[in-house]
């Protein structure tokens, strides 16, 4: 089998839904781990104190929701680019030869 063409939009639906997905579980991970350093950081001396709580969680609420949106479109972009690449490329030399090998029973026919 022979990948000769790879649809550029379907390529960068699934990246951009698949990155967007990523980005939110580490969007999620690093507002986690900031709220935990802000509880060990001493800042009870700070005249920001009465604030910084607040920001931090409407900022962080922010990037949850922005920063995988971003995360998501940028990389439809480079997919949607990469795929056309891919295209022009294999246009040229032909493609990316891919062996397959099925584990159907013989007599059966794969869906």
């Amino acid at each position: 089998m022979v990948i000769k063409r790879i649809a550029p939009l379907s390529a960068a639906r699934v990246a951009g839904v698949i990155y967007a997905m990523v980005g939110l579980a580490l969007v999620l991970l690093i507002w986690f781990v900031s709220m935990a350093g802000l509880n060990y950081s001493g800042m009870r001396n700070s005249p920001f104190l009465p604030f910084a709580p607040n920001l931090i969680v409407a900022g962080g609420a922010a990037a949850v929701i922005v920063l995988p949106i971003f995360y998501g479109a940028f990389s439809f972009v480079t997919a949607l680019i990469g795929a056309w690449l891919y295209n022009v490329a294999a246009g040229l030399v032909g493609g990316i030869r891919v062996d397959v090998v099925t584990n159907d029973p013989p007599g059966t026919a794969p869906e």
